[in-house]
């Protein structure tokens, strides 16, 4: 039988690399080169969620200030990020959040509690654990 109702509670990444807005992008870019992810969740001095970088917006970031020749001070985190940010309730249903995901084109997703508090992170690759998981009939080509 397919299950088609799994809780992101039970596939989210409990401790998410964060970073905050007024950070320099180098430092954002040692947090994805040294964890071997592909982005970070950006949170305020409350640890709320508003934002989320990723190597994309990173390489944005490096081109167009060294590519174009552009005389940068430090690059803020602030300036390159994806903002805002949706983020979703632990309790929410997998399949749910995969299609909005797919619909956002977004690869990771900030996971709230019922107080809007920041306790985790999904990705598309614990999603497609997820779904995995599920009791899915063997593919059987014709």
């Amino acid at each position: 039988m397919f299950r088609t109702s799994v809780r992101i509670r039970d596939y989210m990444i409990r401790r998410p690399v964060l970073v905050r807005a007024d950070s320099d992008i180098f430092d954002a870019i040692k947090q994805i080169i040294n964890h071997r992810i592909s982005g970070v969740i950006v949170v305020d001095d409350h640890r709320t969620p508003i934002g989320v970088l990723s190597e994309l917006d990173c390489l944005r970031a490096i081109l167009s200030g060294s590519y174009y020749g552009e005389e940068q001070g430090v690059i803020r985190v602030e300036e390159y990020m994806t903002s805002p940010v949706e983020t979703i309730h632990v309790d929410e249903n997998i399949i749910d959040v995969a299609q909005s995901m797919l619909d956002h084109k977004r690869r990771r997703r900030p996971v709230v509690d019922d107080n809007g508090h920041l306790i985790g992170q999904v990705t598309c690759r614990a999603l497609l654990k997820a779904i995995r998981d599920m009791d899915i009939p063997d593919h059987k080509p014709t």
